[in-house]
């Protein structure tokens, strides 16, 4: 554990040792800016030449190249953007590092932009990396960043620049430099370990937070993404934590009286909201942080749990059963107009609120099929992204264009469970790979 906690301050404390310079260069009036539609649904990849970041022999070499290849698996990943292949290259990082590029050599091997950089030891012992975007066709300058941080965070370095380089040429904000914590399995289906794990979003930089000793469920981040709550049954009790990943400190929010489940952080991170079992009932409470006052925001007769805010607080979507069927409701963040927002065919549940406040995503269960999709607040547009034996748990990336979620699938006497991500559009589904079995997924913000 102690050597988890260093891992996982290093990783916290990389914000601060990053600085920043950003300077993009307007575009010519010429010529149209090199831009990707993603708002067309099915995007033909634009093809896009990363070089290696030039460096002197040694570390500097190394890491330019580990970086390229980080930025490229990135943007790859995607599914907006090919990146082609180095072999074919015609002019080298070193003659990039200097001047501007010989369009016509990147023209000819297809590349519609270009990214090159440089990373540089420091004499104080700081990594220093710089990084450019060319616009090929246009044959302009479109971006360029500096950063200096130590130089083991130059992964992270790589991702901001992938975070860049996506949101220049799409208009949207990037989702790679961020993680995901999520329930890491293993052991046999009668007598399952489950264990608090997180990860960067491409699988790298894991840890395991809890030593498996106690059942552990259904966790997700705060605003902050430096704290995350989930459930975890101690002495065979529910009952709600707040791990701070900087600290490696748990604790358990409140002594409630019955079982306690489902918890989420609110937009600002001032409350929790969950589901409590009393009497036979279950409703929907929030906790505040600070007062650690409960407050119950619903009464009926059914179940009613998988609370999620609206991005500004205003609303709360949940799953009951209180119309005879499981479906979804939305209300107000008082608990006050509740109104059914499902009628289709089958059970509604695990509904999360896109950080656009433009859809939900929900999991459907249709005789023997599940289901992952997404619907709009007002109850409208309905679709289905992904269907499977078991598919459930999803969680949307910082920008609200991806999808998170696991599936599970039937092994010989038993069951493997997988991370997966999706596009918004029903695309592009790529597994995310862990080093055992993995569910319930939940993706942070955008690290500060």
């Amino acid at each position: 554990m102690k050597a988890t906690k260093r891992l996982l301050r290093g990783i916290a404390g990389v914000a601060g040792a990053v600085l920043l310079a950003l300077g993009v260069a307007a575009p010519l009036p010429a010529r149209a800016e090199l831009r990707i539609d993603i708002t067309r649904g099915v995007v033909e990849p634009l093809p896009i030449a990363i070089t290696s970041f030039a460096g002197a022999a040694g570390r500097e070499a190394q890491i330019g190249r580990d970086m390229s290849n980080v930025i490229s698996a990135d943007l790859e990943r995607s599914g907006l953007f090919r990146p082609l292949n180095p072999q074919g290259f015609l002019q080298t990082p070193e003659q990039l590092r200097s001047g501007e590029p010989r369009y016509q050599d990147w023209r000819a091997i297809g590349a519609q932009a270009l990214v090159a950089g440089s990373a540089t030891m420091q004499g104080d012992g700081r990594l220093k990396v710089d990084f450019r975007l060319w616009d090929v066709a246009a044959g302009q300058h479109m971006a360029g960043l500096s950063y200096t941080a130590t130089p083991d965070s130059w992964r992270r370095i790589a991702h901001i620049v992938a975070d860049a380089v996506y949101k220049r040429l799409t208009g949207e904000d990037g989702y790679f430099d961020t993680r995901i914590v999520y329930i890491a399995e293993s052991g046999p289906a009668n007598a399952r370990l489950k264990r608090l794990a997180i990860m960067d979003q491409d699988g790298e930089n894991h840890s395991f937070l809890t030593d498996g000793k106690n059942l552990v469920l259904t966790p997700r981040f705060s605003p902050t993404a430096q704290e995350i709550t989930y459930m975890s049954f101690v002495n065979k009790r529910p009952r709600v934590y707040l791990f701070n990943i900087d600290s490696g400190r748990q604790e358990v929010l409140g002594d409630f009286p019955g079982m306690t489940f489902a918890p989420r952080f609110s937009p600002d991170g001032n409350k929790v909201i969950m589901s409590m079992a009393l009497n036979g009932n279950t409703d929907i409470f929030t906790l505040d942080l600070r007062t650690r006052r409960q407050t119950q925001l619903t009464d009926s007769p059914g179940i009613d749990t998988a609370p999620s805010y609206s991005p500004d607080g205003s609303q709360i979507v949940f799953e009951s059963d209180r119309g005879g069927s499981q479906q979804l409701y939305v209300m107000g963040a008082d608990g006050s107009g509740v109104k059914r927002l499902t009628f289709g065919q089958g059970r509604y549940a695990t509904p999360v609120w896109s950080p656009r406040g433009d859809l939900i995503a929900f999991t459907r269960q249709q005789g023997s099929e599940f289901a992952v999709g997404v619907i709009r607040p007002d109850g409208t547009g309905e679709r289905i992204l992904t269907k499977a034996f078991h598919v459930e748990g999803p969680t949307w990336a910082p920008n609200g264009r991806v999808l998170a979620y696991f599936k599970e699938t039937p092994t010989g006497g038993g069951r493997s469970a997988r991370l997966y991500t999706i596009d918004v559009t029903g695309v592009n589904e790529r597994r995310v790979v862990t080093p055992i079995d993995a569910s319930d997924p939940a993706w942070s913000p955008l690290i500060p």
